[in-house]
């Protein structure tokens, strides 16, 4: 397996480590994300004591964190871990880089923060927060001014780009929006030279549906562990 095929195997810690550094805590043990990024963090070994005790130094009373592992985690008893469920992890496979033109697709920034947090609120495409924005490129559309869809880049582990947030309010749905959205990434992403890819949990038939017709096929399944300090 090349280089780029093992930054996927442990993208968040990839990405924490490389091009996210700057959005994140931690040391060469365990990182996180900032807590108003994403609430993802990660280990450098596969679950060493000592990885252990670097992440619980990280949480204060009442932090929870989400990791991906291989195999159920067990964390030691300063640790309490729920299980979030399985994800797939799938990458795209129809490299294209001509870019549509759709005029009505914009680019969301700082100035658009509270609305994206707003639909992410309400449709609830996976985490995102205040800060999730500063991750990478992330575009919408909108119908009168107010913001109905978007879909943006998240991790970023070497060579890499992970496709997030993917998300239409729910009175736009079936209009082929987030298709629109995705392949408009898609296609930024392979002109940079970079591969995409995307994190979705292994219960959403939906969209694992419009992944593959867009292209994306399974390469590895993860199990997500929610990670809190014990009481």
């Amino acid at each position: 397996m090349d280089q780029q095929a093992h930054s996927l195997d442990n993208p968040i810690w990839t990405a924490l480590t490389t091009h996210h550094a700057h959005l994140s805590a931690g040391g060469p043990l365990a990182r996180r994300y900032c807590p108003d990024v994403a609430p993802f963090a990660a280990m450098a070994s596969d679950a060493s004591p000592d990885a252990w005790l670097a992440l619980a130094q990280l949480l204060s009373a009442g932090d929870q964190v989400a990791l991906l592992s291989c195999s159920p985690l067990k964390p030691p008893a300063r640790l309490r871990a729920q299980p979030v469920g399985r994800i797939h992890q799938m990458v795209a496979t129809k490299r294209d880089t001509r870019l549509a033109v759709h005029a009505d697709i914009v680019t969301l920034g700082a100035a658009d923060a509270a609305e994206m947090l707003e639909l992410a609120s309400m449709t609830k495409p996976g985490p995102f927060c205040k800060r999730t924005h500063e991750m990478g490129r992330y575009i919408g559309i909108r119908s009168e001014g107010r913001l109905i869809a978007m879909a943006g880049e998240r991790m970023h582990p070497g060579g890499h780009v992970e496709i997030s947030a993917v998300c239409v309010d729910p009175a736009w749905r079936g209009k082929g929006l987030a298709g629109r959205l995705v392949q408009g990434l898609e296609a930024q992403i392979w002109k940079r030279g970079e591969s995409p890819f995307l994190h979705v949990l292994s219960s959403n038939a939906g969209a694992i549906a419009l992944y593959e017709r867009l292209g994306f096929r399974l390469r590895q399944q993860f199990h997500m562990t929610r990670v809190e300090p014990a009481d």
